[in-house]
């Protein structure tokens, strides 16, 4: 306890790391005030005895846990950071595909910021899409709701749940430059944990209120599971492949270097939890879509299938797309390729592999084969949350059993926490961990953000 409080004390003497976690702070509190900021022209009350009466485990609800409540709410930040997201996937699909985007890839820090504001622009482009699908499917359908929804009503609620969007855009940029740790992921991870506080007290009540099944046994049982599910999560997050290293020995006047034995960190999960919201952000497409159809055959198949988080033909499609999206994204973002000419540059090389192609195909084959059962096991920990709902578990609370929300907070925190104690131990102070310092997803975050 004394070695906590003389950590925090460390943290809040350094000006610059006090200076960045009071920025974030106050920045996800403006996040969680806008929130609460219901559109004009909708009745609050209204919405909310609505929402009341509406049957709870869709995919809307999962929606709305990652805005925070906000979605619910009818807020000007109800469509939150998901578009961006979406549009983050969209540039990288084309950076695979188009030579443009490959170019720019390669551009540096002018590419990359290039790539941003094509980015941005398409985050408005895809919120404008999806705002009208927000208001039809959400808001308008439901009576007494809006006072007048007239055209001038349409137009300003688009405009302003645009305008949310973009801004939320602007806090997730402004947290990673200015604050601690990735905004885009915060903002997610923040939403994820407000709701966890009520789940809990709900789930709670449940188990002992009079009649309630299971009693205190199942509560136990039940938060046993959570801290296992919680455990494994984390050594999915930090679980590596060491790849043995050999320099070779130089000598530059009377020093000697090389000659000692390194490795390369080869991450079982690569990809973090960017294949998750990948493949979430797709899975929100097809409601989508089908939210604008006439009510037809196949708009009502759609939405049977899409808008269940627990049914089979859901988890079938939610698992196999994060297994793709695993593999495409590990591909984005580690290089064989490149990894192998640094050695070479630097005198290294992989003990019993020749340098240059050959040890770039040696890495390459060594990530396919971790890629595959890093993906296998983070898709199975993604549907976690629909075997918690089928034993019984409370709906709103089975999200915490592994998937998206708590992989994103496990990631989140790591990645966090390491960049707190990269400036502990760059000023000379203790790190957070006694055993070692925190490995967290160097190469991570949620989102895109410049």
């Amino acid at each position: 306890m004394k070695k906590l409080f003389q950590t925090i004390k460390n943290i809040w003497s350094i000006e610059d790391l006090r200076a960045r976690i009071i920025t974030t702070l106050s920045l996800l509190l403006v996040y969680r005030l806008g929130s609460y900021v219901v559109l004009p022209g909708v009745d609050s009350a209204a919405l909310e005895a609505v929402n009341a009466n509406k049957a709870g485990g869709g995919l809307l609800d999962l929606i709305n846990i990652f805005a925070g409540g906000a979605f619910s709410r009818a807020s000007i930040f109800a469509l939150g950071i998901m578009p961006y997201i979406s549009a983050s996937i969209v540039i990288q699909l084309l950076g695979m595909a188009i030579p443009y985007f490959q170019r720019l890839q390669k551009e540096g820090e002018s590419g990359r910021r290039k790539i941003n504001q094509i980015t941005r622009v398409l985050t408005i482009a895809i919120t404008g899409f999806q705002a009208p699908g927000y208001i039809a499917s959400q808001i308008t359908n439901n009576p007494g709701v809006v006072v007048d929804p007239g055209p001038l009503w349409w137009f300003s609620t688009v405009l302003l749940l645009t305008t949310g969007t973009i801004f939320v855009m602007w806090i997730g940029e402004r947290i990673t430059e200015k604050g601690i740790g990735n905004g885009i992921s915060l903002l997610i991870m923040i939403g994820i944990i407000a709701g966890l506080p009520s789940a809990f007290v709900f789930e709670f009540s449940s188990r002992f209120s009079v009649g309630g099944v299971g009693g205190p046994i199942a509560m136990l049982i039940e938060i046993a599971f959570l801290l296992l599910v919680t455990i494994v999560s984390i050594l999915l997050v930090q679980g590596t492949r060491r790849i043995p290293v050999q320099y070779a020995k130089r000598i530059v006047g009377n020093k000697q270097y090389g000659g000692v034995r390194q490795y390369i960190p080869l991450k079982v999960n690569a990809a973090g939890v960017m294949p998750i919201i990948f493949a979430q952000a797709i899975m929100f497409v097809p409601v989508t879509v089908a939210s604008f159809g006439e009510g037809g055959a196949a708009s009502n198949w759609v939405l049977s299938v899409f808008s269940n988080p627990n049914g089979f033909g859901y988890n079938l499609t939610f698992f196999l797309m994060i297994v793709a999206f695993t593999y495409f994204y590990t591909a984005v973002t580690v290089n064989p390729n490149q990894m192998a000419d640094e050695m070479k540059r630097n005198g290294g090389f992989i003990p019993g592999i020749k340098p240059g192609k050959r040890t770039a195909e040696f890495i390459d084959n060594v990530l396919s084969r971790i890629t595959l059962p890093g993906s296998i096991f983070l898709g199975m920990v993604a549907i976690l949350p629909a075997f918690a709902a089928l034993a019984g578990v409370n709906q709103a609370f089975s999200y915490f059993y592994g998937g998206t929300s708590l992989l994103i907070m496990v990631g989140v925190i790591l990645d966090t926490l390491q960049q707190i104690e990269s400036h502990l131990l760059m000023r000379h102070y203790d790190g957070l961990m006694k055993s070692g310092r925190i490995k967290g997803r160097s190469n991570a975050g949620i989102g895109m953000a410049g």
